[in-house]
């Protein structure tokens, strides 16, 4: 009798880069939604202008290196959906546009597609802008809101409203505001098993311990919760920060990258000079993944240590 044997993977998902990038734009709805209501038809305009240019770019540069589109795994839909809700609600079109374009060309398609990247491609995006175009970044006004954010007060030591923070009724970007919205997301994504809370448990805990040893306030709940839904560590938490390629693939090294993201970002917002720290907390870690994941890297069995069990 003979036996015909494959090369590896010998057991195959029926869950597909499609299915899962699908499952992440359903559970973007909600924080989307809220913006476009919270913020006006110009968050709309924005957040359609980001995915357009995203997949109109990934298609381009498929044809212009003739390869196959792979704008069906609908991960540049993902990339451009993160992007616009990171951009300011008023940013004018041509930020959403410099933005995707900058996260696919130079971020995703250079290095190979999706899978190869370095970094997540919407962060990558939102950095540059904000180096490139601070004031227009960082400019937060719109009709419904004017002045600091309440991350922006809390540095300053100023009193914020919490509960206004957590239904989404304050300025920011456009998918940051509402804690509410970004978890029903997330608890989507979760059920499906699609991310699990070892990342962002990791980066969630390891922040608020962060706060409560160096924001100078103890355990002032108060101070701890405007932290929490302030600014973009829930969606950076639980949308960006769990991203699969960029991400460390062990179970040792996803807890140690989630650790590492809660310090630096409470590094940052404490002792930096802006009131955020996300985004460049996230892309250190990206940048520092390869090494986290060779040092946590599970022993193969009947081995050990310097060599094979005895």
């Amino acid at each position: 009798m003979s036996m015909k044997v494959s090369s590896n993977p010998h057991v195959r998902s029926k869950v597909t880069t499609s299915k899962i990038m699908l499952s992440v734009i359903i559970a973007l709805l909600p924080a989307s939604c809220f913006g476009i209501y919270n913020f006006g038809l110009h968050a709309l305009i924005l957040l359609c202008v980001s995915v357009a240019t995203t997949v109109l770019s990934e298609t381009v540069f498929n044809l212009i290196v003739h390869k196959k589109n792979t704008i069906g795994d609908l991960s540049a839909v993902v990339t451009g959906l993160l992007l616009g809700l990171n951009l300011p609600p008023m940013a004018p079109w041509w930020i959403a546009v410099i933005g995707g374009m900058f996260a696919i060309f130079v971020v995703k398609m250079v290095f190979g597609g999706l899978g190869q990247n370095f970094m997540n491609p919407a962060l990558g995006a939102r950095c540059f802008l904000v180096i490139s175009f601070t004031s227009i970044m960082t400019n937060f006004d719109c009709d419904a809101y004017s002045g600091a954010t309440p991350l922006a007060l809390v540095k300053a030591g100023e009193k914020v409203n919490i509960l206004d923070m957590v239904v989404g009724r304050t300025a920011g970007t456009i998918g940051e505001t509402s804690v509410i919205a970004i978890v029903l997301g997330a608890c989507f994504l979760i059920f499906l098993g699609v991310i699990d809370l070892k990342v962002p448990g990791s980066y969630i805990l390891s922040f608020v311990i962060f706060l409560i040893l160096f924001g100078g306030h103890g355990f002032d709940w108060a101070f701890i919760s405007s932290h929490l839904a302030g600014g973009g560590l829930m969606l950076g938490a639980f949308f960006m920060a769990t991203d699969y390629v960029t991400r460390p693939v062990t179970a040792k090294g996803q807890i140690v990258f989630g650790i590492f993201l809660g310090i630096m970002t409470g590094i940052l917002r404490i002792y930096g000079a802006s009131a955020e720290g996300v985004s460049y907390s996230i892309i250190l870690g990206n940048l520092l993944t390869p090494l986290i994941e060779k040092y946590t890297q599970p022993i193969p069995f009947g081995e050990k240590k310097g060599g094979v069990v005895g």
